[in-house]
């Protein structure tokens, strides 16, 4: 999609569809001067109720005579001259990015200094409105044979204007850049959790990691294979993938671009390409989403990507943990003990429960980068779904001061998370019989007793887990992944500037 900023009057726009706002008490300014041009068409047709006022809602009026654009959508914006809420905001954008799917045009100009939300900037407003529009427009239909009878072929859509006054148009520009930037990685994102695991697995998102690279002199990518893994002692990590012909790999994407004695942040990513659950098999039904288990890293190669495109002034690593859990032959059994890089032992009583045991090892070794903090990313708990369902992801730290950072980043992103406590008495649940920990610790708290191990082994830094089991991918008619938290990970880097 082409994005331009433009300044002028709204009623003087020469474009295939306005956007403008309508309240239901009185008219905004654009409004107002194009029911002057229209000779009262617009007041007329709100006060004659065509159109619910409620946000979400919108009205398609065609072309009058005396106005020189050819279409005019109206977007609610409530029943008073009062800013949006977020949630009403939200509601908005969902609406917008949907009409503009089916509307019969190729470019439309939306008003968009009359889309004001509590509290937040026109900068805040348009990035959010280009991420809407980023995130609906895309379409996986790479495997698809007749690609022209797909929903995106048959959108006209090419070319949206963002008008704004002068005064206001480098605000608009700088949302504009981050809000495509933040879309286009998060896209990224969901294009690797979309791939089948034939596809999908260890090497290929080595072999990702190593083309993006070569793209950008600023990134540095190495990729350990198991070989140079078992040397530094990661059995933890090699036992998840010991049952599957597909071989782990550890990748750092190294991305230098701050200062040199600025301490690195960490992005470590879960990649489960596919999670069978091992030996301890996963229930047939569904068993197709666990392609998707891999999101977690899927979610740092969408911040490297959008990182690289802001060309932010900031020294990142991004780290995925990579490997297929399958049952064979020579897969770890239940009850099997393997030690860590660390030097832990760990007794794996489930090995479906494996998303802890290649990550583990991967926050050992990230201790080598003396990182300002680390973050992991992780579809790691079933549990987590049931505590905060589909809309919220978990946080967990160590480290309150990072946790309020990301807390408060998903709040500016609107990509929301939620913190869980952390404590002795739930790593107690963890004691084992026969090695230092186990790797679950019951059915109890599941997603805060997988956050304890893993602080484990995150001793020598702060750190954050973010499970993001509820809220990766979507089931359904929607099955897809939704590039999360790629936006609030973002919006945590661009705070640390």
């Amino acid at each position: 999609m082409e994005f331009v900023v433009k300044s002028g009057a709204a009623e003087k726009q020469k474009t295939a569809c306005l956007i403008i706002g309508a309240h239901k008490k009185s008219l905004l300014p654009s409004a107002t001067a194009i029911d002057s041009i229209t000779e009262g068409y617009l007041a007329d047709v709100l006060k004659r109720g065509d159109l619910n006022f409620k946000p979400g809602h919108s009205l398609m009026l065609l072309h009058s005579h005396h106005a020189p654009f050819e279409r005019l959508l109206l977007l609610a914006m409530g029943d008073n001259n009062k800013p949006l809420t977020e949630a009403e905001f939200n509601q908005l954008t969902t609406n917008l990015a949907s009409q503009l799917r089916s509307v019969n045009a190729r470019e439309v100009t939306i008003a968009i200094e009359e889309i004001a939300v509590e509290g937040k900037s026109l900068h805040w407003v348009t990035r959010h409105v280009v991420e809407a529009i980023e995130y609906a427009f895309y379409q996986f239909d790479q495997f698809k044979n007749d690609t022209g009878t797909s929903a995106l072929s048959k959108i006209s859509l090419k070319k949206v204007i963002l008008l704004a006054d002068r005064k206001n148009a480098e605000a608009v520009k700088a949302g504009l850049v981050q809000g495509q930037a933040i879309g286009n990685g998060r896209n990224v994102a969901r294009t690797l959790g979309n791939l089948p695991g034939n596809i999908c697995h260890p090497t290929y998102l080595a072999d990702e990691a190593k083309a993006l690279a070569k793209k950008h002199a600023k990134l540095t990518t190495r990729v350990l294979n198991e070989k140079q893994m078992s040397d530094l002692g990661m059995s933890s990590l090699l036992s998840v993938s010991a049952g599957s012909e597909q071989e782990a790999r550890l990748i750092c994407m190294e991305f230098k671009n701050g200062k040199r004695s600025a301490r690195p942040l960490v992005l470590l990513g879960k990649g489960i390409t596919f999670d069978t659950g091992g030996i301890s098999l996963k229930p047939g039904a569904a068993m197709d989403e666990m392609k998707f288990d891999m999101c977690g890293a899927a979610s740092v190669f969408g911040v490297m990507n959008t990182i690289i495109e802001l060309d932010l002034p900031i020294n990142v690593i991004g780290m995925v943990a990579a490997a297929e859990n399958m049952p064979g032959g020579q897969a770890t059994r239940p009850g099997d003990i393997v030690t860590s890089m660390s030097g832990k032992t760990i007794e794996i009583l489930n090995t479906d429960a494996e998303g802890r045991l290649v990550l583990c090892d991967a926050l050992t070794y990230a201790e080598r980068y003396k990182p300002e903090a680390v973050i992991d990313i992780a579809t790691l708990t079933g549990a987590c779904v049931v505590a905060l369902g589909h809309h919220t992801t978990g946080l967990l730290s160590n480290h309150q001061p990072l946790a309020e950072e990301l807390l408060s980043a998903s709040r500016e992103a609107m990509d929301r998370a939620w913190q869980l406590p952390m404590g002795e008495e739930y790593t107690r649940q963890l004691d084992s019989n026969f090695a230092d920990m186990a790797n679950i610790g019951g059915p109890a708290a599941g997603t805060i007793t997988a956050a304890c191990f893993l602080a484990k082994f995150a001793e020598a830094y702060p750190w954050a887990h973010l499970d993001i089991a509820g809220t990766a991918w979507k089931s359904g008619k929607e099955k897809g992944a939704t590039g999360r938290p790629v936006p609030m990970l973002v919006q945590y880097l661009l705070n640390k500037i």
